[in-house]
């Protein structure tokens, strides 16, 4: 074993998690390390995730409406050439610098950065396990944030090939002429519409019997629709059981459908997207006294403690939604409790987006949970197409859905399918932080013409007073 090294807090993992932890307890004057077993800092979030992956939605986007909608626009220009290669290496760039920048963050706030596989030697012990050398790593308290991996199902083998994964999708040689998705969630819906915007013939295959099946329905409805305009196609309520090469560039995909008959499904590449699973390979959680639960989960307490109290879990291996701003409120807020504050997360105010276009954001109950919950609620709804700035923008797919208690005028949960609704989302977040009442958002001044509008009009319909544009 060569080096070792004391610090108050070491950070397993430089993903959104990790490195907001290790900033955030650098701040607060305690001496840090950050373990990252890649080249290059950021987790699966800034290198093969978050960031990669709206990348090429944008650049997806521009190319959909310079072929599509410039013309509506005035704008007249030569059949656009699609650049393949140039959109991949765009995003490649993308992901470098931001990846420089948090090696820059680390450096700002004196962050000891080391690059190796990090296990536990000991519950107070860390190694760092490279090429060269073996360096010890001791710690008053210890952060988990080792992120996850893209999950498969039964008869699937991913090859990376033609069989992949969201990984694989974001760095493909070309366009495929037809792209079989398995799983219309999140990341399948998102990754499907990129290449249906670049002229992929698209085919998703989802279980469930409808599509981002952890959205309000009425979300999922909308996008449905949304989505078969852009010409992809849906086999909903179909379960996959094995993806075969047909040939060396043709996949074939075996589903049975509600009515238990077998569906096949052809393609050139198949993109496996049926969520996440936690990522502790390697880390030797046993020497530190830790175990994972049968879905493979880190146990933590309400404040991502685990059962070893100097040893935190945060983001993807631990319970909730594996989303990266989730990890990065966790990662500040252990950072605050082992400095002696005391901060509090409400889970279930973490809003959840898909940045397909439109966008969807939800944040709080959905009107199927309220129901399940036998929640008395009043729903206010206005859709985009009667906004006027939707209308000058020509983006009038959509609508925002506010529910509220009828008694109160608590905002239940905000639900948003249109433009920027990704962005519009934190406003409803803002309102809920504070228990805002429905008509609140209502008589706040937005101003006029904004997308915005339309929260402040279904929040008005939410109310009872009714929407001023209807």
């Amino acid at each position: 074993m060569v080096g070792e090294h004391s610090f108050d807090v070491v950070v397993i993992g430089s993903g959104p998690g990790g490195y907001i932890a290790a900033i955030r307890a650098s701040q607060l004057k305690l001496s840090v390390a950050l373990v990252e077993k890649y080249p290059t800092l950021g987790g699966t979030c800034l290198n093969v995730g978050c960031i990669p992956s709206k990348a090429l939605l944008d650049s997806s986007e521009q190319y959909y409406n310079a072929v599509h909608r410039f013309a509506k626009h005035g704008i007249k220009i030569p059949p656009p050439e699609l650049d393949f290669s140039q959109m991949v290496a765009r995003k490649a760039q993308v992901v470098e610098e931001n990846s420089r920048g948090v090696e820059l963050l680390m450096k700002k706030n004196k962050v000891a950065v080391f690059h190796g596989i990090g296990r536990f030697a000991s519950p107070t012990t860390v190694e760092v396990v490279n090429k060269e050398e073996i360096i010890a790593l001791k710690a008053r308290h210890i952060i988990i944030a080792t992120g996850s991996k893209p999950a498969t199902l039964p008869g699937i083998t991913v090859d990376k090939k033609r069989i992949i994964t969201s990984t694989e999708a974001l760095s493909l040689p070309e366009v495929p002429r037809e792209l079989v998705v398995i799983g219309g969630g999140v990341i399948g819906m998102e990754l499907g519409t990129v290449f249906a915007r670049l002229g992929a013939r698209v085919k998703v295959v989802e279980y469930l019997d409808r599509i981002i099946g952890t959205f309000d329905r009425a979300l999922g409805k909308e996008l449905l629709k949304i989505s078969r305009q852009l010409g992809m196609e849906f086999f909903l309520q179909h379960a996959v059981q094995s993806v075969e090469y047909v040939n060396i560039d043709r996949i074939q995909v075996k589903a049975v459908n509600s009515e238990g008959s077998p569906v096949f499904i052809e393609g050139d590449y198949c993109l496996v997207a049926v969520g996440r699973r936690p990522y502790t390979e390697g880390l030797n959680l046993e020497a530190a006294g830790l175990t994972t639960d049968a879905k493979g989960f880190i146990p933590v307490d309400e404040n991502c403690r685990t059962s070893v109290p100097h040893i935190w879990a945060i983001g993807d291996v631990v319970r909730g939604p594996m989303l990266a701003h989730k990890a990065e409120e966790e990662g500040a807020a252990v950072a605050e409790r082992i400095a002696g504050g005391k901060p509090l997360i409400h889970y279930h105010l973490i809003p959840n987006v898909v940045y397909t276009w439109p966008e969807v954001a939800s944040v709080g109950y959905s009107e199927e949970q309220l129901k399940e919950s036998q929640r008395p609620y009043r729903v206010g709804q206005f859709p985009f197409l009667a906004s006027g700035r939707a209308r000058a923008s020509m983006d009038t797919e959509g609508f925002v859905k506010v529910l509220a208690d009828p008694l109160s005028d608590e905002i239940l949960g905000v639900h948003i399918i249109g433009p920027r609704a990704a962005d519009l989302i934190a406003e409803a977040t803002l309102a809920m932080e504070f228990k805002a009442a429905a008509e609140d958002i209502g008589r706040i001044c937005h101003a006029h013409p904004t997308f915005s509008e339309a929260l402040k009009e279904a929040s008005l319909a939410a109310s009872g007073l009714g929407a001023l544009n209807m």
